[in-house]
């Protein structure tokens, strides 16, 4: 790891209010996971955020933005987020979505394969719309009229929308990860 975790009592005037808007979102959003190590440093891509608050106070905002009251299913959100820790291979992203994605109720068997690289064959309609257009905008260039139009008759405009940005947020959070080289936490 690129970046030492930053204790709670070594903060600045800058870090400080958002390490506690940080936490009071982990708490409420983002606790299938291990986030918060046993001294209270913020791990994951928290820490980096938290490090460069001028960086990472406005992807924090995206993040809230994003995770408060979501249109989404959280098992469509799961398969985006996956897909695209998978193909960043962003061991963070990763291990953390997976058990989001198991709490959500996705199968280990599509998860699996997911992970993997593979499309699942058991996804749902909107499961399988949301695979189809998250690794379509990750191959790169526009994304298809025709998977659009099929993201917007299955999850309205608002929602396709909401799928586009999750897609680019996860981009934008793998690549963190990655560049920072954060790894998965350690088992207790």
């Amino acid at each position: 790891m690129r970046l030492p975790l930053l204790s709670p009592t070594a903060l600045s005037e800058a870090q400080k209010p958002l390490y506690d808007d940080m936490a009071k979102g982990i708490r409420a959003n983002f606790n299938a996971f291990k986030v918060i190590d046993g001294a209270g440093a913020l791990m994951g891509p928290w820490n980096p955020w938290l490090r460069y608050p001028k960086f990472g106070g406005p992807v924090w905002e995206l993040v809230k933005a994003m995770s408060e009251a979501p249109s989404l299913p959280r098992t469509v959100r799961e398969v985006a987020i996956l897909v695209t820790g998978a193909k960043f291979d962003s061991a963070y992203e990763l291990y953390a979505h997976v058990a989001v994605a198991e709490a959500k109720g996705l199968s280990d068997d599509k998860i699996a394969a997911i992970v993997g690289g593979s499309r699942p064959a058991d996804l749902t309609h909107a499961e399988a719309v949301t695979y189809d257009v998250t690794h379509a905008l990750l191959g790169g260039g526009p994304l298809p009229e025709l998977l659009y139009r099929r993201a917007v008759e299955t999850f309205e405009e608002e929602g396709a929308a909401e799928l586009i940005y999750l897609v680019a947020l996860y981009c934008h959070v793998s690549m963190i990860l990655n560049g920072f080289n954060v790894p998965v936490p350690e088992k207790e």
